[in-house]
């Protein structure tokens, strides 16, 4: 993917142009729907939206096979609806064939959405039983839950942020998922955060870290260098967020992760150390 892009691009789009690279001659044709700017309140970074055109020049000479199509407003029904079933339309489908697909597949984003909202639920319910039990048996090491904050992209990326999962999870750590959290009660606490916040995943993820700052023990902030948007709220949400320890990672396209491992261990480290009463706030 870095080959393949022009140095300007996020590390975030080098690697889906290395994903779509690596689909073809394995399929006959790959769908990156279009997401342009709805509102000011639920946009998207100028590379998110310029991704189908960027895959279709890039591969032109290739004769990739892109199907696309124009999202207006994600967070309404009836504008994701549309696009998707003229989508279905021009493939051949009747309109009828089409709506009950989308309903299908609606339905199914909507139940995996609120299984992954759930399982963080569960998650801080199961950290708050255990400092409780911990506080009762001072022979207990209490247990130590992070929250992670990037775009979902990034999060569940083994190349991108693979190795500081694994760096948390082998120390010990109880990863929660900002991207998991239920994405309508975060975007609405969100606007404690800003009422202009322009960008719906950014937005959404801020509103996950105000949603659960009290239930975790610290934040691990994960953003793919230059990412513009993240550039803007990573400092914003460091200065806002008082009193919670946060670690902000900025990863590029070196594959060493030595020095990503280390961070991670040395926070760890310093929340360990928190946790018993090493530091004390005046």
């Amino acid at each position: 993917g870095e080959h393949l892009s022009v140095d300007e691009c996020c590390l975030a789009s080098k690697v889906f142009i290395g994903h779509v690279d690596s689909l073809i001659g394995r399929c006959d044709a790959v769908f990156i729907p279009s997401y342009p700017t709805a509102d000011h309140r639920t946009g998207f970074c100028t590379k998110f939206q310029s991704v189908t055109d960027v895959a279709r020049n890039t591969f032109r000479d290739q004769k990739l096979e892109v199907i696309s199509c124009e999202v207006g407003n994600v967070r309404k029904l009836r504008d994701v609806r549309r696009p998707f079933e003229e989508l279905g339309v021009r493939m051949g489908a009747t309109r009828a064939e089409a709506r009950s697909a989308f309903k299908a597949a609606w339905a199914a984003q909507a139940a995996r959405d609120k299984a992954l909202a759930e399982t963080q639920e569960r998650t801080l319910r199961q950290l708050v039983t255990q400092r409780r039990a911990a506080a009762t048996h001072p022979e207990t090491e209490p247990p130590l839950g992070i929250l992670v904050v990037a775009h979902p992209y990034i999060t569940h990326d083994a190349y991108l942020a693979g190795a500081v999962l694994d760096a948390l999870r082998d120390m010990g750590a109880t990863v929660v998922f900002a991207d998991a959290i239920d994405h309508d009660r975060a975007y609405k606490k969100s606007f404690e955060f800003s009422d202009t916040m322009p960008w719906l995943i950014n937005r959404e993820l801020i509103g996950a870290i105000l949603l659960t700052e009290d239930k975790i023990d610290g934040i691990v902030l994960i953003s793919a260098f230059p990412c513009g948007p993240d550039s803007m709220t990573d400092d914003a949400i460091m200065r806002y967020i008082q009193g919670k320890p946060i670690l902000n990672l900025m990863i590029d396209a070196q594959s060493g992760t030595a020095g990503v491992e280390t961070r991670v261990e040395s926070f760890v480290d310093i929340l360990h150390f928190q946790q018993k009463g090493g530091y004390t706030h005046g």
